[in-house]
This record gives structure tokens, C-alpha cells and sequence, in this order.
């Protein structure tokens, strides 16, 4: 339930991303579900970078990565995160804020599976953000992962999903003039109701 009505006409954010997302399908050429993923290290010091958003759960969004890379220290050190959707052809964003946690039962093996095979071995062979001698150093180590575990390798333990459980979204729309649309839905907790909010632009 939200306490003011949505501009958007809408009354479930989830929905509205969906939506958003599968109207910006046609035109969007590459990677609609990209979104750009913004973390905080120890000290404090903001890092943002594009990941592929992969699902839309009722009450969350879903990424995969390497926990061991500096995004997934990151996000179990802060338990925080945000992102932002932009789909330039739409002229349309969605901003979102909200706490974190892994991904790592058998939902996060089904997806590993998905993948072509080059890329689950690809995961057992990059140690994301550490230092790389050369491609040819990167490409010996897929090999020596295809030798070990031939056509079948199983989900790395370092490797899984996080999801994100919004406490707040705001979403924006292009307007004439810069007069854009732009509204924020806010809640105390997961469980808790929306408030939301027309902004000015």
C-alpha cells in the first residue's frame, strides 16, 4: 500500500522497474538489465561500475559476481548498496537504495548452470580485481579449469549472487524543459508499507 498516489500510476515499485525495463526492451540495443552499482570500501570511498541486473524477485533485485572482488567485499562489508537503471531511449531512470545479502543456495547453481561453459570456467579462473601478468596468462588458467573439470564445473564457492532488498526507490522520467517527472517511494524496513513522494525536478 503506499500513503500518496503514484504519478506512475502504479502502486508496486517492483512492478514499475519491470515495466520500464520491458518497454525499453526494443530499443534499448545492448543490455536493458544493465545497471550501474555503486559500493563503499572500508574507509568510506565510493566505487561504481555496471553489472547485469538478473532478476526481479517480488521483493528484490538479483546480480551475480565474485565474492572475493572488491565489489563483493564491498557489499558484505557495508550491507548496503544502490544502483541506478537508465534507459537513455526511453528517457527514464530508476534509482534504488537499499541492504544486501548473498545469494548463494541453489538458485545461485541454477543461474552458474545457465551460463556457456567458458564462462563457469571463466569463474573458477579469474581472481577478479587482483593484478594480471597478459591475456595469455588469463587464457592458460581457463585451460588449466577445462583440463580439471572437463565439461561439467561445478559453482565456485567464491562465486554466486547478491540481492538487494530496496528501502528506498525514486523513479524519473523526461519531461519538456527539464520539467521531469520524478518521484520517490520510501519504507523503514522490508516489511514495512511505502511512502511516496512527488519531488520537484
Amino acid at each position: 500500500m503506499t500513503t500518496t498516489e503514484s504519478i506512475f500510476e502504479s502502486d508496486n515499485p517492483f512492478e514499475l522497474t519491470r515495466a520500464w525495463m520491458e518497454a525499453a526492451a526494443p530499443t534499448e540495443i545492448a543490455d536493458p538489465n544493465a545497471m550501474a552499482l555503486a559500493t563503499v570500501d572500508a574507509e568510506g570511498m565510493p566505487n561504481v561500475r555496471i553489472v547485469l541486473l538478473k532478476e526481479i524477485e517480488p521483493d528484490a533485485f538479483v546480480f551475480y559476481t565474485n565474492y572475493e572482488s572488491q565489489k563483493g567485499q564491498e557489499l558484505m562489508g557495508a550491507g548496503k548498496a544502490s544502483f541506478v537503471l537508465h534507459w537513455k531511449s526511453l528517457k527514464r531512470q530508476v534509482r534504488v537504495r537499499g541492504l544486501v545479502v548473498k545469494e548463494d543456495s541453489e538458485k545461485a547453481d541454477a543461474y552458474y548452470n545457465s551460463r556457456p561453459l567458458d564462462s563457469r570456467l571463466g569463474a573458477w579462473a579469474s581472481r577478479q580485481s587482483r593484478p594480471l601478468d597478459s591475456r595469455e596468462a588469463l587464457m592458460e588458467d581457463v585451460e588449466r579449469e577445462r583440463a580439471r573439470f572437463g565439461d561439467i564445473p561445478p559453482r565456485p564457492d567464491h562465486w554466486g549472487g547478491f540481492r538487494i532488498l530496496p528501502l528506498e526507490f525514486e523513479f524519473w522520467a523526461d519531461g519538456a524543459f527539464r520539467l521531469h517527472d520524478r518521484e520517490r517511494w520510501v519504507r523503514s524496513g522490508v516489511n514495512k508499507s511505502w511512502t511516496v513522494t512527488r519531488l520537484y525536478p
